[in-house]
């Protein structure tokens, strides 16, 4: 294959990856994944969602609804009550989404041990990092 083709192949391919990777880093975030497991079962209020994740502030929790909500996975509804009341619920593509994220999590939860022993042993062969 010539130079210049396989400049145009290597265009096409980060014209198409470059969005791909946008909505993954979006979605595979630390707190995003959080989020969206939290919300899985039904709408959560905001204090509900603050209290099930540890270690989120109150600014990267409210930034990352935020985000979630533009990008149409979350759905926010602030009901007419005094204090508002702000309820928050997946989207049905941010339910597809979810089942994606249980078949990983039961991956992970399956083969920790095993990633756990592997570690050990590289790290004794070739020290941590």
């Amino acid at each position: 294959m010539s130079q210049g083709n396989t400049g145009v192949t290597a265009q096409v391919v980060n014209a198409h990856a470059c969005p791909v990777r946008e909505v993954l880093d979006r979605v595979a975030g630390k707190w995003s994944v959080q989020i969206l497991v939290a919300a899985a079962h039904g709408p959560i209020r905001f204090t509900e969602l603050e209290r099930s994740i540890e270690g989120i502030s109150r600014r990267m929790l409210t930034l990352t609804l935020r985000n979630l909500e533009r990008d149409g996975l979350v759905t926010r509804t602030v009901f007419p009550t005094v204090p508002p009341k702000v309820e928050y619920q997946l989207t049905p593509v941010a339910q597809e989404l979810h089942e994606t994220l249980q078949r990983l999590t039961d991956w992970a939860e399956r083969n920790r041990v095993h990633i756990a022993e592997s570690r050990a042993a590289y790290d004794t062969e070739h020290g941590p990092e």
